[in-house]
């Protein structure tokens, strides 16, 4: 299909090629161009469905009207389903969404950041990765909109928006332990990141709580292993620790690794073992039996990222810090 321009618009509608120009930038009445004109050009522009190109929209404006969104793994369904309601949501008020993954990799998100900037990207929402602040402060100092999603570093003055993970966690423990459970076992990666340690602290503070907490039951996983990796981490670790009756698997990739251990290993689920896992997944719906999840306030969480950063692109001045902490769902299911 032939790319509209505007001499093809002035050809149309029989004016000068300045003044489609000007009508378009919305210089028309600046110029003494005609009310008149004015609409015959833009019904025509219209008619036409001419799209303005970004670059020179970008040089006129210092706009793209573009966001960078950068996640941990847009693959994980989790950061799927958010970018797909914070792509609607930017959608909304006129602006795209340039989706990138880390893999959890610091130099990477490095690398993204700086190609992101060269983009000249308008704001920038992004679920850091581990030594991410320094990167994170840049954008600061270059007067860059940024919020942060899923995880933060604590002291640093910058917005995010974050589920409640220690009471989350906290509530899903004792919701095991409740149901009579008592050898409860932890699975969570190697990460430093405070979302991950805030789920360990609620899960651990439960089980304090009520005497039952068991430091061998602690399982720390290595991120970047490969599936094959961690389902051999985690039949290792049932092995050795048969009396587990319960477990709370801190991320779905986990979850649904401990899952493929169980089958292997003939363990029954909720018989053997309850089971509960942060962030739902639809293989967790799919399951025999259904796995009960914590589930992030997904809707909640891109709404109000985009409406910090929209705060911060309007008047980046004028904008306050905010840390917006949303509350969890505890999903349950057939799995306890």
């Amino acid at each position: 299909m032939k790319k509209i321009t505007i001499k093809d618009i002035a050809t149309e509608a029989q004016v000068s090629i300045s003044t489609v120009s000007f009508v378009i930038n919305d210089k028309g009445e600046k110029m003494g161009i005609s009310p008149a004109v004015i609409k015959k050009v833009q019904e025509v522009a219209e008619k036409l469905n001419y799209r303005p190109s970004m670059i020179a929209t970008s040089l006129r404006t210092g706009k793209t009207r573009s966001i960078g969104l950068i996640v941990e793994d847009i693959s994980n369904q989790f950061f799927a389903d958010l970018a797909r309601v914070i792509e609607d949501e930017a959608k909304s008020i006129d602006y795209r969404v340039f989706y990138c993954s880390t893999g959890g990799d610091d130099e990477r998100s490095e690398e993204l950041i700086h190609s992101l900037l060269q983009a000249n990207v308008d704001g920038f929402i992004i679920a850091p990765t581990e030594n991410l602040e320094e990167s994170i402060e840049l954008l600061l100092k270059l007067k860059k909109p940024v919020v942060l999603i899923d995880r933060y570093f604590p002291g640093q003055r910058v917005s995010h928006v974050v589920m409640d993970n220690y009471e989350a966690s906290h509530q899903a423990m004792k919701f095991l332990i409740n149901k009579g459970r008592k050898n409860i076992a932890i699975v969570n990666s190697k990460s430093e990141m405070i979302q991950m340690k805030l789920r360990e602290d609620g899960c651990r503070d439960a089980l304090k709580e009520f005497e039952i907490y068991n430091e061998s039951f602690v399982l720390h996983m290595d991120y970047h292993s490969n599936e094959e990796a961690k389902i051999a981490t985690i039949k290792d670790f049932f092995k050795k620790n048969p009396a587990i009756d319960a477990v709370i698997f801190l991320a779905n990739y986990m979850g649904l690794a401990g899952l493929q251990a169980f089958r292997s290993m003939g363990i029954r689920i909720p018989e053997d073992i309850s089971v509960i896992s942060f962030d739902d997944h639809d293989s967790y719906k799919l399951h025999t039996p259904t796995i009960t999840v914590i589930a992030h306030p997904i809707k909640d969480i891109a709404v109000k990222s985009i409406q910090l950063l929209m705060s911060q692109m309007t008047d980046m001045d004028k904008f306050k810090v905010e840390k917006s902490i949303k509350k969890g769902e505890l999903i349950v299911r057939e799995s306890v």
